[in-house]
């Protein structure tokens, strides 16, 4: 059985595991948790595509994820919290996160990665000030509260939501990856002076993968804020983009299921050391200990989790079919 295959049929048991498990074990914290994890899993997954499939490091990813968070919590603060109103605001979300980044894609793409990050940067940092300026329509740093239609106001529900969506992200990104295009995007990953040697134009496959990974990310804006029900401009931050960057890379990189676990350690990790602050005061400088366990990460699975373990199965499975061919000429 091929890995490809292993891994969508780990998706859909623990998808189904997760379908049952607020229905067999009740714990209102435990469900929250885990809606956190869906939703940091689908932004880390919209990373992947730029850093893992196509090579492209970004700094400024947070401003898709704040266009879905704005966009749905003015629309669900001005107007009825109706879900007609919810997804007219995805809607308006999606939309500007289309337009902003085959804008900065046709504009920024060309330049070399390391100036391409600082740009992307450097227009997140932009809108972050226009967000913060813009007191009328975001109320600034202080940020608003606003309501969320009443059937996603149960956690249950809520949960099931996104635990819906982060599946159905895993496997249409997977798909996408796997066409002719995502093969291209990993071929401009390798060796994009080779790719368009061949024909092809490297800078509208990127700006597609800088699309895909936007709208992406604007969902998981989107439903980041209907968990907290309340928006301020942390969600433009630099620290958004770069929780995404450390997701990626602990799970591993150019994997997509490796987001996801990077999620559910980061976000378990983060959960685990606060909790400790309450008994220990030593933890009450967790980011310490959770920057030891990310380099206890790096130096034991420079891959990430999931790209170490498929290179070691790799490894095995080249050893056994060198034996077994060994083994058939001696027989011969």
């Amino acid at each position: 059985m091929k890995t490809g295959r292993i891994t969508n049929l780990a998706m859909i048991v623990m998808g189904i595991i997760l379908l049952i498990l607020p229905f067999v074990y009740e714990s209102r914290s435990l469900i929250i948790l885990l809606t956190q994890i869906f939703i940091f899993a689908i932004f880390a997954m919209s990373y992947d595509i730029l850093l893992g499939y196509t090579g492209i490091v970004s700094f400024g990813h947070a401003m898709f994820f704040g266009f879905g968070a704005y966009a749905t919590g003015i629309f669900l603060q001005r107007a009825e919290p109706t879900m007609g109103v919810l997804l007219l605001a995805l809607l308006v979300g999606v939309l500007i996160s289309l337009v902003v980044s085959i804008i900065i894609g046709f504009l920024t793409l060309r330049l070399k990665s390391h100036f391409y990050a600082m740009l992307t940067l450097g227009l997140a940092s932009l809108f972050l000030v226009l967000a913060e300026k813009w007191r009328t329509l975001t109320f600034g740093n202080d940020g608003f509260t606003f309501k969320i239609p009443e059937l996603l106001r149960d956690r249950v529900h809520f949960y099931l939501l996104c635990l819906i969506l982060m599946l159905g992200t895993f496997f249409l990104l997977k798909r996408f990856t796997n066409s002719p295009m995502g093969r291209v995007l990993q071929a401009i990953r390798e060796n994009e002076q080779r790719v368009a040697s061949l024909g092809f134009n490297p800078l509208y496959y990127k700006v597609i993968a800088t699309v895909v990974a936007g709208v992406t990310a604007t969902i998981a804006g989107s439903l980041y804020v209907m968990s907290l029900r309340f928006v301020n401009t942390s969600v433009f931050a630099i620290d958004v983009t770069l929780d995404a960057l450390l997701m990626t890379i602990i799970g591993g990189v150019g994997t997509l299921v490796g987001p996801i676990i990077g999620a559910g350690i980061i976000e378990f990790a983060h959960e685990w050391l606060t909790s400790l602050a309450s008994s220990y005061p030593i933890f009450e400088r967790w980011i310490i200990f959770f920057g030891i366990l990310y380099i206890l990460v790096v130096i034991f699975f420079p891959k990430g989790i999931v790209g170490t373990l498929q290179s070691r199965f790799t490894k095995v499975k080249k050893v056994e079919v060198h034996r077994d061919e060994k083994d058939e000429n001696i027989a011969g």
